[in-house]
């Protein structure tokens, strides 16, 4: 009864390595899939980065376009009142 018993134990624990191998090996996928998402999300990240930058550079270039428009505007209403030759 003796021998048994240690093989059924040495089954047991043959199976038990072989099912911490398997967790290990999940372990290292689940590891590459997140170092790959990291990489995506700072991927993400500067994209976002170069989008704010360009908007921004949009909003700059818009602020200059509405100066001129209202200094035009201030010349059209101001050429109205100046006699002319």
């Amino acid at each position: 009864m003796a021998d048994v018993s240690q093989e059924l134990m040495y089954e047991l624990l043959k199976r038990i390595q072989s099912d911490i191998s398997l967790l290990k090996d999940g372990q290292g996928d689940m590891r590459q899939d997140m170092v790959s998402l990291r990489n995506h999300v700072h991927v993400m990240q500067g994209d976002v980065n170069n989008l704010q930058s360009s908007m921004a550079q949009v909003l700059t270039r818009l602020d200059r376009i509405e100066n001129r428009l209202e200094l035009r505007e201030l010349a059209e209403a101001q050429a109205r009142f100046e006699p002319h030759p």
